[in-house]
Order: C-alpha cells, then sequence, then structure tokens
C-alpha cells in the first residue's frame, strides 16, 4: 500500500509540474475581439459608447447585480470620463476611463478590475463604415500572469468574455437599429 501512494504521489507531481510547464508557454498577452454589422450611422452608435451613462442601455456587465453602485466622474463622455463600480455579487470592483475618444471612430478605455482579482486591460471600439451600415469592434487587450496562464488552461477566456462582447453588440444593435 505504501508503494501505491508513493507511486499516487509521484505521478501527481509529475502531471502538476506538466501543466505548470506547459502553462509556462502560453502567450503573455490576450486580446478577445467581437465584431457586429449594425444597420446605423457611426453617429448614432458613437454616444452610446463615448458615454458611460449610457451603457445602461446595452452592457450586459451592467445586468450582472442590480445593487451595484455606481460613479462617474469627469466629464459626461469623451476622454476623461470615469466610470467607476462596486459589488458584492458577479461584477466586483473596477474602474474605467476613457483613454481617447475620437468621434464618432474609436473609444478607447484604460480598464481597471480591482475585485475579485486585479488585472489593468484596454478595451477598445472601432466603427467603420462598412455600406449602409457600421462595422462595430469591441475588443479587450491585456497581459497574461503566470496565473492568469495556468487558469487559462482550463478556462477558455475568449469564450467567456466573447459571449459578453456578443451579448453587448446585439444590445448595441437592438438600441440604435430601432432609434
Amino acid at each position: 500500500m505504501l508503494r501505491f501512494l508513493l507511486v499516487a504521489a509521484i505521478v501527481l507531481v509529475a502531471a502538476i509540474g506538466v501543466v505548470l510547464a506547459y502553462a509556462a508557454t502560453r502567450p503573455d498577452h490576450f486580446r478577445v475581439e467581437r465584431q457586429a454589422r449594425i444597420q446605423a450611422p457611426a453617429d448614432r452608435i458613437f454616444p452610446l459608447i463615448a458615454d458611460f451613462h449610457s451603457w445602461a442601455t446595452w452592457s450586459p456587465y451592467e445586468k450582472l447585480d442590480p445593487a451595484m453602485h455606481r460613479s462617474y466622474s469627469g466629464p459626461q463622455s469623451g476622454k476623461g470620463a470615469v466610470y467607476e463600480w462596486s459589488s458584492d455579487g458577479k461584477a466586483g470592483t473596477g474602474r474605467m476611463e476613457i483613454a481617447d475618444a475620437s468621434p464618432p471612430s474609436r473609444v478607447e478605455i484604460d480598464l481597471a478590475f480591482t475585485r475579485p482579482f486585479q488585472a489593468r486591460n484596454v478595451a477598445a471600439f472601432t466603427l467603420e463604415p462598412d455600406g449602409d451600415a457600421t462595422r462595430v469592434s469591441w475588443s479587450m487587450d491585456g497581459t497574461t500572469p503566470f496565473l492568469a496562464k495556468v487558469i487559462g488552461l482550463f478556462v477558455d477566456m475568449d469564450k467567456m468574455v466573447g459571449r459578453d462582447f456578443e451579448t453587448g453588440l446585439a444590445n448595441l444593435k437592438a438600441a440604435t437599429e430601432t432609434r
């Protein structure tokens, strides 16, 4: 029995070592991006992105916790606008600040999560003419520390966050095409 336990412990340690070694080879950077074609001009879509007060109409993250505390500072919209949230639920705690806004084609956001984990990412929205519509891209870029690399072996960040982006873009489409 002791021999079996020793072999099992060696196999377990080896398996953990293989997982950690493989995780170390994963990229240090991640990018999640989704796109939607919206039958509306960019100047109708852009204000809903560049004004955090408008995110309640389309962002899937606004519905994670109805009791979430929100605060806004800086300008109403555009560069320097700040949105902070705090939630005891799924939304966690964090802060977004519009780092750059080029109406009606691009919004870049510095995104900082503080709870349940700490991370700094850059989210960007790009609006490009596409015939009689607008192609809207929502992306998020960030670094991948070692622990995130290990977790990423078991949880697909692109699928998880990508679904939220798809939902948000569908909501943005519904909010702007029907106006």
